[in-house]
């Protein structure tokens, strides 16, 4: 599967690992979306879960960060600007691309998407594991 949890991606902060499964879910459900070669126009639910995804992590990013400055984490400027990178890259998805090639604009999609989410978890998030604990 493209987008799944492992238990290598816990921080054991309980909070943010529910908030970073639910990223993961709502990539799967994308995935699934364009991988089902129905020939169906899914555009509508495409831009619902790429709005939900998109207001999901600006809330994510935003509790994460809020923890971060609490805590007064040496890297917070560094992550986030990772965090608005990808709040961008996601704003940036041309609504008329998805109009015209759905299946390959979205699978690159997904493809930043679990590649990011995966990356950011195992490597910049894993750094603040043992501050914000």
């Amino acid at each position: 599967m493209f987008f799944k949890w492992r238990d290598t991606f816990k921080l054991d902060i309980p909070e943010i690992d529910e908030q970073h499964k639910k990223l993961f879910e709502m990539g799967s459900r994308l995935y699934e979306i364009i991988s089902l070669k129905d020939n169906y126009d899914h555009y509508d639910e495409i831009m619902q879960i790429i709005d939900e995804l998109r207001n999901y992590a600006k809330y994510h990013f935003s509790y994460e960060e809020e923890l971060m400055r609490k805590k007064n984490y040496e890297n917070y400027e560094e992550h986030k600007i990772e965090h608005d990178f990808f709040i961008k890259k996601i704003a940036r998805i041309n609504v008329a691309d998805i109009e015209e090639e759905q299946e390959k604009v979205m699978l690159e999609m997904a493809t930043f998407i679990a590649d990011w989410i995966s990356g950011h978890i195992l490597k910049t998030d894993k750094n603040y594991r043992e501050i914000l604990k």
